[in-house]
């Protein structure tokens, strides 16, 4: 059967599915299961005749959100905080990889960007970082410690400062996506050439290594949290610009909805990064280096993991657990 006759024919079913699964109808759980084993045998078939369509992708998306509906664990009996963390943002992520991807792709370029325009200009990072800032730097690394604007103030107060500001900035990143994706992707050019700027400054002045071992304690989980909140204002700006099957004020909610829950999802580390600078960096010159490494290791290995390899594990296992066609659920 051609793909176009396999569409025109089951194109209502799939409509009629969509509906209950988004709750513009009501359905009983057997008829939402009956109509789940007749998706997942067009999903089969689909996949046998025409496995690069786009047609997979859109029935693939469909049983996973029902499987979760279907299949997971009453709430009574599981610890939603633990089944959103576990389950529901990696597959969201997941769905969502091109745009954590673009995020990434835009971060990297637009670092760059700051990093040669520095090495390009002397006075670019006085330009970005203001003159006080940088004039205080220049005196640190004269005093023989870089890093030393992070000793300033108590642990707590710093904690809190650093912390609320980095939620502001990925809540930035997140809502100003609602113009289609533009604002989310000029912040972060902002935040991400003041980045590559301030790198090759400490570069220049030969105390590179130094500025690493103390801006990353935090930095490998507070500036991995600032790019996947550029993917969510990217998925936000995706929803309103390209809504597919639905009507656009649909699509936004839905995409304001995925995109929310990863922003939720970054605030843990946003916040172990905040306690993290007012509490730890301020010790990196005196600390011994097997730890100061330890420490920019795992907490990016850790971030590294949830938001890159753990959605795919997760989506395998879902997918693993779904029955197989003509299966009964």
């Amino acid at each position: 059967m051609r793909e176009v006759a396999f569409i025109k024919q089951n194109k209502e079913k799939w409509l009629e599915f969509e509906q209950a699964i988004f709750g513009k109808s009501k359905k009983n759980p057997d008829d939402l299961a009956s109509l789940y084993i007749h998706l997942v045998n067009d999903l089969a078939y689909a996949r046998t005749y025409y496995p690069k369509s786009k047609t997979v992708v859109y029935l693939n998306h469909l049983a996973s959100i029902t499987y979760q509906k279907i299949y997971k664990t009453k709430r009574e009996e599981t610890n939603r905080l633990v089944y959103f963390f576990t389950t529901e943002v990696p597959l969201i992520v997941y769905r969502n990889r091109r745009y954590v991807l673009y995020a990434f792709l835009l971060f990297i370029a637009f670092t760059a960007i700051g990093a040669i325009s520095a090495a390009h200009d002397d006075s670019f990072a006085r330009l970005i970082m203001g003159d006080d800032y940088v004039n205080r730097t220049i005196q640190n690394i004269e005093n023989g410690d870089p890093v030393a604007v992070y000793k300033g103030g108590g642990n707590w107060g710093m904690a809190f400062g650093i912390t609320f500001n980095n939620l502001k900035v990925g809540l930035i990143l997140f809502i100003t996506g609602i113009t289609g994706g533009i604002g989310t992707a000029l912040f972060l050019f902002q935040n991400s050439v003041m980045l590559g700027s301030f790198q090759y400054f400490f570069y220049e002045r030969g105390v590179f290594w130094a500025s690493v071992r103390g801006i990353w304690i935090h930095g490998s989980m507070e500036i991995f949290a600032m790019v996947i909140e550029a993917a969510a204002g990217l998925i936000l700006g995706a929803g309103i610009l390209f809504p597919k099957t639905r009507s656009r004020i649909e699509s936004l909610k839905l995409s304001f909805r995925d995109s929310l829950k990863i922003v939720v999802s970054t605030m843990p580390f946003t916040i172990g990064a905040g306690l993290l600078e007012g509490f730890v960096t301020r010790y990196s010159k005196e600390m011994p280096m097997v730890l100061n490494i330890a420490i920019i290791l795992i907490t990016l290995i850790a971030i590294s993991y949830y938001y890159l390899v753990y959605p795919y594990k997760v989506n395998r296992k879902i997918n693993s657990l779904q029955p197989a066609p003509h299966e009964e659920a």
